[in-house]
């Protein structure tokens, strides 16, 4: 009965132990994917969180363990863990402690990469350039210095850049050319009409005939005097052949 008791209050506890050094230590600040200044998430070291070696430590404290591990999971917001935590328990115990001896380092580095994927996707230049080289590697450490530094300084080169504005070529406008003022309808001059040659009109009549026209008058003239001459001359010549 007594060992059942000390069992709660050994799961119960493992709810707290994580919490005491974050409620202790302020978390640092850096730049979120909108370029806003937030708290940093800090990613622990599932190394350093286990503390006791799984294969000989009591299986109480074994237990106690993967109550620590799942906590911290959660507050990292991990996938991987802590379904793989969940499925040793359902195993038995030297399923679980196996899974803590050998697989747990892989199963939280999953998380890890599932993170740094997410950070990547996010976009900005530095930042997919940093992701993807830690992402060609396999080392914890480097996993957990990008998450918890790494990430951040390169958000403060991407965060930088887009505050300078690129220096852009504007077009200087060209001076316009104002069309000079065409004359309009209204201020043409409209010609006077000329008077027409022999027409009489107004108050002045109409100009004299001279010229051509004259010339034309007086052979037509002519020609009529010396029609009706011809005319007298034949009509006496016949009247005298009459008489005789």
């Amino acid at each position: 009965m007594r060992g059942k008791i000390l069992a709660g209050a050994l799961m119960a506890l493992a709810f707290f132990i994580p919490a005491t050094p974050a409620a202790a230590e302020t978390p640092p600040l850096g730049l979120d994917e909108s370029c806003q200044m937030v708290e940093r998430k800090v990613y622990k070291d599932v190394r350093e969180l286990i503390t006791i070696d799984p294969d000989t430590a009591e299986y109480i404290k074994v237990r106690l363990l993967v109550a620590q591990l799942r906590s911290a999971a959660n507050d990292h917001s991990f996938v991987a863990t802590p379904r793989a935590l969940q499925t040793a328990l359902s195993g038995s115990e030297d399923d679980l402690r196996t899974f803590l001896t050998t697989d747990i380092e892989e199963v939280w580095l999953t998380d890890l990469r599932i993170k740094i994927s997410q950070a990547l996707a996010a976009g900005g230049t530095n930042v997919d350039e940093a992701a993807q080289e830690v992402l060609n590697t396999s080392s914890m450490d480097a996993h957990l210095a990008f998450l918890n530094d790494g990430l951040y300084a390169a958000r403060e080169l991407d965060c930088a850049a887009q505050a300078t504005p690129t220096p852009s070529t504007t077009a200087t406008a060209s001076p316009t050319t104002t069309a000079s003022p065409t004359a309009s309808a209204t201020d043409t001059p409209t010609p006077a009409p000329s008077a027409s040659l022999g027409a009489s009109g107004g108050e002045g009549g109409g100009l004299p005939v001279t010229g051509a026209n004259t010339a034309t008058v007086a052979g037509i003239g002519g020609a009529l005097l010396l029609l009706g001459g011809a005319g007298y001359l034949i009509g006496r010549h016949r009247r005298t052949r009459f008489l005789t």
